[in-house]
């Protein structure tokens, strides 16, 4: 099975019913792209949630060395490592009952993707969900 990226539709959808980003590999250094980002979306009303085993808070919350240690649900799994870095990420998304991963501008890695879609989650890759999220939804999610 080979990746086929989603519909903007699909990414709409996955976008307003998501309220936690768990982003991996968030820097502490706010000149960062992964600090810069994940900055954006806490401001757009998303719940960030760092996992990075170096620093212990990021934009005002709690740093968890890993996916595993997170004690509340993940929507998202917004992902700034390395490719090679990522099918292990998957397999920790899949563990925690994420609803998605998402691999960030720059990043592709067909084993995550696939160990991603076979357990039911859904999967972004190659894309900026600051971007992402700018275009589709500009004025913020909607509410019920």
């Amino acid at each position: 099975m080979s990746y086929t990226e989603p519909s903007q539709e699909d990414i709409k959808k996955l976008l307003e019913k998501s309220t936690s980003i768990a982003v991996v590999g968030l820097s502490d250094d706010p000149t960062r792209v992964s600090y810069m980002v994940a900055e954006a979306m806490q401001k757009k009303g998303y719940r960030i949630i760092p996992v990075n085993p170096k620093a212990e808070r990021i934009l005002g919350e709690t740093c968890y060395s890993k996916l595993q240690d997170v004690p509340e649900p993940i929507d998202i799994v917004n992902v700034f490592r390395r490719s090679e870095y990522c099918a292990d990420i998957a397999r920790d998304a899949v563990e925690v009952k994420a609803k998605a991963i998402w691999l960030q501008q720059g990043i592709v890695n067909e084993e995550a993707a696939r160990i991603a879609s076979e357990n039911g989650l859904g999967v972004v890759m190659d894309l900026c969900i600051k971007v992402l999220d700018s275009i589709l939804l500009p004025h913020g999610k909607a509410t019920s």
